[in-house]
């Protein structure tokens, strides 16, 4: 093995300037898979489940992915920080494509769950791996922040076409074509980081490395068992199922704590909690979860479901806002060095995100389309500012001897924000939309058609729109104004559900000056490269 330092190189990375840029091109490429995969499925949702016909399993489309990933995480950031991270981006990479084909085969919601899980393992394992090879190549923060903007940049291809590319392929193409567009990009992807991607580690290991199973177990069942407490509760209220899922994650969660601080080789290192520093910036990786997450997977659905606008004209209004998160991020990396309070951008970031979730709360179908696409920039600019920053502000606080797992757990504390803000907004949603239409459709004394109203994805597929309205009409009814009235039920559901999303956005606000200034400088250490 030959070995190499970061001492080698007095501008704070560790490969000299031509192979730092392959091996980044590498990571941006797997970057680009990621993202381009969650805009262009959250583009397309709607009509999956149109054609599926399963919207009381919408929100597990994308909690199956995350709640997987949450587990995933953690373990692969651990093992990276033991192994080296570059088998491992390999192995996500392969497991993240085969999943998003069984994806793109699913002739059922339950399939497309089922896959959607399979493909957060792969997305966790590059998750959990993938953003910490950055701090492997970048020791010094600030050089990392300047070479953090090709990764921005990636994103920013991937959010730039995502949207819209989801809607075109959707409505051209059919749903199943958003998931085969991550082929190409996954055999990229494979082939740069294969070729270019060094394999970094931290310190020599003797020995084999024993992994806290007991720890990830008690985490799968933490939160899955919490996840399906905040799925089941709104349809069965305090039943004896809701009751025993709410027990088991309680009890879970309880062990996991005793478990961990008896275990020497946790996969949770309690230390890390116990630093106020890196709890608050953990507290609001969770609430920025759950304001990003909600907001990208029902904007789409008001503005297709809601507002009745074609998944591309979807797309299309999407767009500011995954282009501006890379904007954001940019810009970002340019200002947030230059500041004497780094935490700043926090605030700035924080702040944007309320106005952007209060504007879509007011949207309404007459709104001009230029300001609903300023909300959405305004959205965008706003995590553009807050994520990265959670990230190196982590990282610059765990020190290089968590590095990993510091960067892990932030990632992965944000997915569970998102988790449990995509199933609190989602069954928010559904039940308010549900009791909406009950209301109109006793009124006009038609609710022998509850069943086919009862499920959002009428607003959606034409087809079955007109093949409603036609019987509707055969028995005297009006159609148009039931199908209106429908409309109406999931604008005022969806703009209750990302109130609530403003309200976590603005408690983040107030969170952020629990975290202490962070100086965006640092040693450069010693790391080794493995060849």
């Amino acid at each position: 093995m030959a070995v190499h330092t970061a001492a080698n190189h007095s501008t704070g990375q560790v490969l000299p300037f031509r192979e730092s840029l392959m091996a980044m091109l590498g990571i941006s490429f797997v970057t680009m898979l990621v993202a381009l995969d969650q805009t262009v499925v959250g583009t397309a949702l709607p009509t999956i489940v149109a054609e599926l016909k399963g919207f009381s399993l919408y929100a597990w489309v994308a909690t199956s992915y995350l709640l997987t990933s949450v587990v995933t995480v953690p373990i692969f950031g651990r093992l990276g920080d033991y192994y080296g991270r570059q088998p491992f981006v390999i192995a996500s990479i392969i497991v993240f494509t085969v999943a998003s084909v069984l994806c793109g085969l699913a002739n059922s919601m339950l399939f497309l769950v089922v896959a959607r899980g399979l493909q957060g393992i792969g997305g966790g394992m590059l998750v959990g791996t993938a953003f910490a090879c950055i701090a492997d190549l970048f020791p010094d923060s600030v050089v990392r922040l300047r070479w953090q903007v090709l990764m921005s940049s990636a994103f920013g291809i991937a959010n730039a076409v995502g949207p819209s590319l989801g809607g075109i392929l959707t409505q051209y193409y059919g749903w199943r074509s958003v998931f085969y567009v991550n082929l190409p990009v996954g055999v990229l992807s494979l082939f740069f980081v294969w070729r270019f991607l060094p394999h970094l580690r931290h310190v020599a290991h003797e020995g084999k490395m024993r992994l806290d199973w007991p720890g990830a177990a008690l985490i799968a069942v933490a939160l899955g068992s919490l996840q399906m407490f905040v799925e089941m509760v709104p349809r069965y209220g305090a039943s004896v199922v809701t009751v025993a899922l709410i027990l088991v994650s309680v009890a879970s969660a309880v062990a996991l704590w005793k478990w961990e601080k008896r275990c020497d080789y946790a996969i949770l290192p309690l230390d890390m909690f116990r630093n106020k520093s890196l709890a608050a910036l953990f507290t609001l990786a969770i609430l920025g979860g759950f304001t990003m997450f909600s907001l990208l997977f029902y904007a789409p659905l008001l503005f297709q479901g809601g507002f009745g606008m074609s998944p591309k004209d979807a797309g299309l209004l999407i767009t500011p806002l995954v282009v501006f998160i890379t904007i954001g991020s940019i810009v970002n990396g340019r200002i947030v060095t230059r500041l004497k309070n780094a935490n700043v951008m926090l605030y700035v970031g924080f702040g944007l995100l309320v106005v952007a979730c209060l504007g879509v709360v007011i949207a309404t179908h007459a709104m001009p389309r230029s300001i609903l696409m300023v909300f959405m920039l305004i959205g965008g600019l706003g995590l553009g500012f807050v994520m990265p920053n959670l990230t190196v502000f982590a990282q610059q606080t765990a020190g290089r001897q968590h590095l990993g797992i510091a960067t892990a757990l932030l990632q992965s504390l944000r997915m569970i924000g998102g988790m449990i803000g995509t199933a609190l907004t989602g069954t928010l949603v559904a039940h308010l939309y549900a009791s909406g239409v009950q209301l109109a459709l006793e009124k006009d004394h038609a609710t022998h058609w509850l069943s086919d109203l009862a499920d959002p994805q009428i607003l959606i597929n034409r087809e079955a729109q007109d093949t409603l309205l036609s019987q509707l009409t055969a028995a005297g009814h009006n159609g148009a104004l039931l199908l209106e009235s429908a409309r109406e039920a999931l604008v005022a559901a969806i703009h209750i559900g990302l109130a609530l999303a403003a309200v976590v956005a603005v408690i983040s606000l107030w969170q952020s000056r629990r975290v202490p200034p962070v100086r965006l400088k640092g040693p450069v250490d010693k790391t080794i490269l493995a060849e």
